[in-house]
């Protein structure tokens, strides 16, 4: 019989599904501040950049009055907007993805770049645009409806054959043997990359080395019509699976006992944490630690393991993240926009080590 970690649920802790007017009025104010939080970055993130824009200028250049310069309009409406919007669709479905994970393995540290699922939706993706695209294609340009799908398609592909068989895995070991197992599942990954690159052309090699870093600038308008739809459609599926899900946290047994489908319910975590994290690695290239920050932020802000309100909290928290980490990225001053990754470990890495040590602290562990 599994037993539980208190770091996620125990059948004595009342704050695991509060009823107190106190705490719904104390969640709702935090959902309030965080939606706040998320605007005000994102106005933040149209300020920031390599052209520096003040809130008057922007605004002016949004009413479009005689004083409307086209060259700051177009940087604004063609390039910032675009990227914010993808930045903070990318931050909630990682979010998501990692939340469902943590859940689904019953581990604080799952999450689809330290499982190396992330590296098998970049294996996907290299499939395709180093060795079956036409020569010279770009991620950041000349895809089409068709090939914008079939890198959807190729990355939730290669996401989801690791993710199951991460999941098969994980019933024969612990927490840190399936990290470990995780790490090695990149290391393999990425020597098939390697070998991928060692054998393509120069112009398909510049292509996927610059998607490699991660960006949102990569989005654009013309791809949003299929990022957004996909991201959002999945987020809303994932939603209807909260009950599963906390029945899953009380245990497989009690789960069975209360007539949960478990297979089913294993089947649908993975299908919707494959599409999220493999859709947003396939446009926006491989975003690391978001997936494990969120949730673990939303545990401490919320006192709670429910997922009624964990999921928009994720979202919300996964949303702001990755916003703050776009700004730094496109800080002012920089003529060059930094890697995002780095940006990302910078906060998530420390996340982790906080959550290894919490965890060696605490008394249960998995089965």
């Amino acid at each position: 019989m599994t037993r539980l970690n208190p770091y996620f649920l125990t059948s004595k802790n009342p704050m695991t599904h509060p009823t107190q007017p106190a705490f719904k009025i104390h969640k709702w104010v935090l959902l309030g501040v965080l939606t706040a939080a998320v605007i005000l970055v994102a106005i933040l993130s149209i300020c920031l950049g390599s052209v520096p824009l003040s809130p008057k200028t922007i605004f002016i250049q949004l009413l479009g009055s005689s004083e409307t310069d086209p060259v700051l309009q177009q940087i604004i409406l063609d390039f910032r907007i675009p990227r914010i919007l993808t930045a903070m669709l990318a931050g909630a479905a990682l979010a998501t993805a990692g939340l469902l994970m943590q859940t689904l393995f019953k581990n604080p540290l799952a999450d689809p770049f330290v499982l190396g699922v992330n590296s098998g939706a970049s294996l996907g993706v290299a499939i395709v645009v180093l060795a079956i695209a036409p020569v010279g294609i770009q991620l950041a340009e000349q895809l089409d409806a068709s090939s914008q799908l079939l890198i959807i398609l190729a990355s939730s592909s290669g996401a989801a054959l690791t993710l199951f068989a991460v999941l098969l895995l994980s019933y024969k070991t612990d927490m840190v043997s399936l990290l470990i197992i995780g790490l090695m599942i990149s290391y393999v990954v990425g020597a098939l990359v390697s070998i991928l690159i060692s054998l393509s052309m120069a112009e398909r090699l510049q292509s996927f080395l610059s998607w490699s870093f991660g960006t949102y600038s990569s989005v654009s308008w013309d791809y949003l019509p299929t990022f957004a739809p996909v991201i959002l459609g999945t987020l809303g599926v994932g939603i209807f699976l909260v009950k599963p899900l906390d029945a899953l946290l009380m245990g497989e047994q009690y789960a069975q006992s209360i007539g949960v489908p478990i297979m089913r319910i294993r089947i649908s975590v993975l299908f919707i944490a494959s599409i999220l994290a493999g859709t947003v690695t396939g446009f926006c290239g491989p975003i690391g630690f978001l997936g494990i920050a969120a949730p673990h932020l939303g545990r401490y802000l919320f006192k709670t393991s429910n997922h009624r309100t964990l999921i928009p909290a994720s979202m919300l928290i996964g949303a702001l993240l990755s916003l703050s980490a776009d700004c730094i990225a496109q800080g002012p001053g920089l003529e060059v926009s930094l890697p995002l990754n780095a940006i990302t470990a910078l906060f998530g890495a420390p996340i982790i080590i906080c959550a290894l040590v919490q965890q060696r602290s605490l008394k249960g562990t998995f089965a």
